[in-house]
């Protein structure tokens, strides 16, 4: 598909670039390779000094516009050029965001701040003639677009992925989100039926489903691969409650009680950090399990190449791109029945059992270890179902025809 240069709009990111989601950097460059002018303004700075991004991410930074690095300064020249030029629009914006805080101080607090960062965003915005921004997570940066859109003329779209903004609609504004939007991308149907739940009928229009992808030919089955001397085990995500790995390093020590032997790497970082090294030390796991760290995606691929099995144990998700990218490698999967993973991984393709359980996610890693023909079998049937239905070329494409249609740009799709 090929889309008209006019197209122009804003990416707003509550941090950019970020080894967590990579994913948004992958889509805006294949949004401007198809034609788009995106313009990425970033909350935060990135999440790591620039020595430590890879390539790609040091271009991205380069480009982007930083709202809290630009300080004072930034801050004062955008709310007082706003303030001469639309008194009441800004005043509008600064009740919008005192509101959102209800009878909270802290969070009227939070949404003053919201309110400072909305005039930041729609000043540079108009400066570029920029009248469209889409927000990736409902969160407190669509929260800043919300407002924005109060002060100036620009409306916003957001990409939602939840779970957290279900589980706290009142918190994240969720139906006022809704109402405001011009259109909603669901990167799953378990993420529009959230949607629906707490939305007039009247708004289900806006609601686009729109699954994230990842480059297949870039995550690619390894072959030859030599088979492990240990039956190895890969876990990637933040180190963070909700992500379960406490249940995945009980489920090791079941394995290592049943007999087995097992080595887990823990790809990632996160406040959990020094409580899971306890857990491993307590389990007396320090010579199977091994935290790795944050790992860049230009090394990340080396650990996908010595997993036998990739398992996910979260407790909410919205439709994990670790997961994609594990099984786009012919990684067989066993990950836990919640939120969208079941639209990803269906039978054959993947092993799900109940959040929570170690024993059944010892017993599924176990399974796997014991049916290597069964498991090579189900990473085949994983790889095929990303490739027809998670291709990052093919939903972006599709991302870029909800852009055209829904900003009102009539283009011939080739």
């Amino acid at each position: 598909m090929n889309f008209p240069s006019s197209v122009r709009l804003a990416y707003l990111v509550s941090r950019y670039p970020s080894i967590s989601h990579t994913f948004i950097l992958r889509e805006v460059q294949f949004l401007r390779a198809q034609g788009f002018e995106i313009q990425v303004i970033s909350v935060n700075a990135p999440d790591r000094s620039a020595a430590q991004l890879t390539a790609d991410e040091q271009d991205e930074m380069a480009q982007t516009l930083y709202i809290k690095p630009a300080g004072l300064r930034g801050a004062l020249a955008a709310h007082w050029h706003t303030l001469r030029t639309r008194p009441r629009h800004y005043f509008r914006g600064l009740w919008c965001g005192l509101r959102t805080g209800k009878t909270d101080l802290k969070r009227i607090a939070y949404g003053f701040f919201y309110f400072v960062e909305a005039v930041m965003l729609g000043y540079w915005m108009q400066q570029r003639q920029l009248t469209h921004v889409h927000v990736h997570f409902a969160n407190a940066a669509a929260t800043v677009a919300l407002i924005a859109a109060r002060i100036f003329p620009v409306n916003y779209s957001i990409t939602v992925h939840g779970p957290d903004e279900f589980y706290n609609t009142h918190e994240f504004l969720l139906t006022e989100k809704i109402k405001n939007a011009t259109f909603i991308c669901c990167i799953s149907q378990f993420a529009r039926s959230q949607l629906m739940a707490v939305s007039s009928p009247d708004h289900w229009d806006k609601f686009e489903i729109s699954p994230l992808g990842v480059h297949s030919a870039h995550f690619i089955p390894f072959n030859p691969r030599e088979k492990n001397a240990v039956f190895t085990a890969l876990c990637v995500g933040r180190l963070v409650p909700v992500k379960g790995q406490a249940i995945l390093i009980q489920a090791v020590s079941h394995l290592h009680q049943m007999g087995e032997s097992i080595r887990l790497y823990i790809v990632g970082d996160g406040p959990d950090k020094d409580d899971l090294k306890q857990l491993v030390a307590a389990q007396q796991l320090t010579e199977s399990v091994f935290f790795t760290g944050a790992v860049n995606q230009d090394k990340i691929l080396d650990y996908y190449r010595q997993a036998d099995v990739f398992v996910l144990a979260s407790f909410a998700e919205g439709v994990p791109v670790v997961l994609m990218e594990a099984m786009s490698m012919a990684i067989p999967c066993v990950t836990t029945h919640i939120t969208g993973i079941p639209e990803l991984i269906g039978a054959g393709q993947g092993l799900l059992v109940a959040p929570s359980d170690s024993v059944a996610l010892a017993n599924a890693i176990k399974f796997l270890m014991h049916n290597p023909e069964l498991a090579q079998n189900m990473g085949i049937a994983a790889r095929e179902k990303v490739k027809q239905h998670y291709e990052l070329a093919t939903n972006t494409a599709y991302l870029g025809e909800i852009f055209t249609r829904r900003l009102g740009h009539d283009v011939e799709l080739n």
